[in-house]
């Protein structure tokens, strides 16, 4: 009986193969020439978040949970620069690895999921670094709920992947979204819940402010820190609809003109 030769690599190992290369790339493009390499990617956020944390904890120095500041802000900082900061690489993805489309063993998926996937990790190297830094510098006692982290975190990721995506889509198209999306993204740091708790918005504004899909974000991460902390309002379920529901929409698009913005 003649031999079966083994199969030829399946299309699944070429988009990771696709991605991993993209992602390697993208970490000598972006941070081969810079000093520190990569790990100025890591340093530069935790120094600039270390900072901030030190002058808001000046005007604010009994935070609304807990007793330490610099821990009630960072549960709340850093979910939302995984979404503010990831969303607006994936959102610059085609345009990155533009010249690299016009093959046709990368597509424009690999190029936003490659740069997810970096950013995202990333993202959790520096979270990993300021909790521990705060925990150790202040002796912060508290029992950590690691579900609760990651779920926040996995929610964080996946709008930023969602929005993400629905731009690249809109700014490839529609050059002028970049300048309406900042516009209507600024006040976002302070309607996130960052520097207060959701409870202490009083009615009927809280009730508008509960359709921020990042305000349940920050309320489970706040929940994971604090215990004592009931993040009644918090609901995963609407987070990862809306998510899922931008991703979906956003590569019926692409996919229906992603040859039409390449050849632009």
């Amino acid at each position: 009986m003649a031999k079966v030769l083994p199969a030829l690599p399946s299309a699944h190992f070429k988009t990771i193969r696709a991605i991993f290369a993209l992602i390697l790339r993208e970490m000598a493009t972006t941070y081969g020439r810079s000093p520190g390499g990569y790990f100025w990617a890591i340093l530069e956020p935790v120094a600039a978040t270390a900072l901030l944390a030190f002058v808001f904890s000046l005007a604010f120095r009994a935070p609304p949970i807990g007793d330490n500041f610099s821990l009630f802000y960072a549960t709340g900082l850093l979910p939302f620069m995984v979404y503010v900061d990831v969303s607006v690489k994936v959102s610059q993805s085609l345009q990155f690895s533009r010249p690299l489309l016009f093959y046709p063993s990368i597509t424009y998926f690999d190029a936003i999921i490659a740069r997810f996937i970096l950013n995202f990790i990333t993202h959790i190297m520096v979270f990993v670094f300021i909790i521990t830094g705060i925990v150790f510098i202040f002796s912060v006692r508290t029992i950590i709920d690691y579900q609760s982290v990651f779920n926040s975190l996995t929610m964080a990721a996946a709008l930023a992947l969602g929005v993400g995506s629905i731009n690249c889509f809109l700014i490839s198209m529609f050059p002028v979204w970049l300048r309406i999306w900042s516009i209507l993204n600024r006040p976002l740091f302070i309607i996130s819940c960052i520097l207060f708790t959701f409870e202490a918005i009083p009615q009927p504004y809280r009730d508008y402010l509960w359709f921020n899909p990042l305000v349940h974000i920050v309320g489970e991460m706040r929940h994971a820190f604090y215990p004592t902390y009931d993040a009644y309002y918090v609901s995963s379920l609407y987070v990862f609809s809306i998510s899922g529901a931008l991703f979906i929409l956003a590569f019926i698009f692409l996919n229906r003109y992603h040859r039409s913005i390449l050849n632009d």
